[in-house]
């Protein structure tokens, strides 16, 4: 018998296997054939919208214009608003929404483990945190505007609230999913408390708490801008009330796509860190597929 090991396997010109490629190349084909119908999704919205404005089957005045909506934005960027430059409300906003989103996130994370951990604390904070969950949050943000003015203060604080609830609901039902058996050995094997949150609690309840991630974020928005609405001095809240109130729908839709941008890049940056994060974690069959 040979000493060498003649493999039975054809190869490509590039040293892979014929599997590997089609396999490959399917992959290949499925994103471009997801991103052709997300295109083609845009355009018929866009271009249905746009069109039925200009036949007049549907008001711009209510509904605004697609064109009316992008020339009013290139105005907004140009020329700012009454509150001062585009871009400072913009970061007016984003610097709200990402302070209350860390600070609720942080608190979440926190108490939910604690609470998750302790069945005393649970028991005892448990209520008192359901009663806080259901005032409604546009209450909380008219109580922290008369306690705190029209500052970025109440923003935060208002932003911060909707994602502590998010978080820590997840935060705690992570905690409470982590295997039992395990908890045990490692208590056997003379694991302290902090070793068993460390190594143990908080890697199991980390998918729990980055999936909450992604729309907490979208939520510190929502409360940053609820909070401009009820009173402020400037941010993209601001701006869509001004313009609400001036029946200038290109406005209102005009800062709801730069909205969306901010909260879809926001999106991007959690996915990464959620790879990063989870990366010894082997990929679902959901996962897998995911562009």
């Amino acid at each position: 018998m040979s000493a060498s090991t003649v493999s039975t396997t054809p190869v490509t010109d590039g040293g892979e296997s014929p599997a590997v490629t089609a396999a490959q190349r399917a992959a290949r084909r499925r994103v471009a054939l997801v991103w052709a119908g997300r295109i083609g999704l845009a355009v018929l919205v866009i271009g249905g919208w746009q069109a039925f404005t200009t036949w007049g089957l549907v008001d711009p005045f209510f509904f605004g214009q697609p064109s009316g909506i992008w020339q009013r934005l290139i105005d907004l960027f140009e020329h700012g608003t009454q509150f001062g430059s585009f871009y400072e409300n913009i970061w007016t906003t984003i610097q709200e929404a990402l302070v209350g989103f860390v600070v609720g996130s942080l608190t979440g994370v926190v108490l939910g483990i604690a609470l998750g951990q302790s069945r005393y604390l649970s028991d005892v904070l448990g209520p008192y945190i359901k009663m806080v969950n259901a005032i409604p949050r546009i209450v909380l943000g008219s109580i922290f505007i008369v306690a705190f003015g029209i500052g970025v203060t109440p923003k935060i604080l208002l932003a911060a609230v909707l994602v502590f609830f998010i978080v820590f609901f997840n935060a705690f039902q992570g905690v409470r999913e982590v295997d039992r058996n395990v908890l045990a050995n490692v208590r056997v094997l003379g694991a302290s408390q902090t070793q068993i949150i460390r190594h143990v609690v908080l890697p199991s309840a980390l998918t729990w708490i980055i999936a909450s991630l992604h729309s907490a974020f979208g939520f510190a928005i929502v409360g940053a801008l609820v909070g401009e609405v009820l009173g402020a001095q400037s941010g993209l809240g601001l701006v869509i009330k001004t313009a609400q109130n001036n029946f200038d729908p290109n406005g209102v839709f005009a800062t709801m796509l730069v909205i969306a941008v901010i909260v879809l890049g926001a999106e991007w940056l959690i996915g990464k860190l959620e790879h990063r994060l989870l990366s010894w974690r082997p990929p679902s069959a959901s996962e897998t597929n995911v562009l």
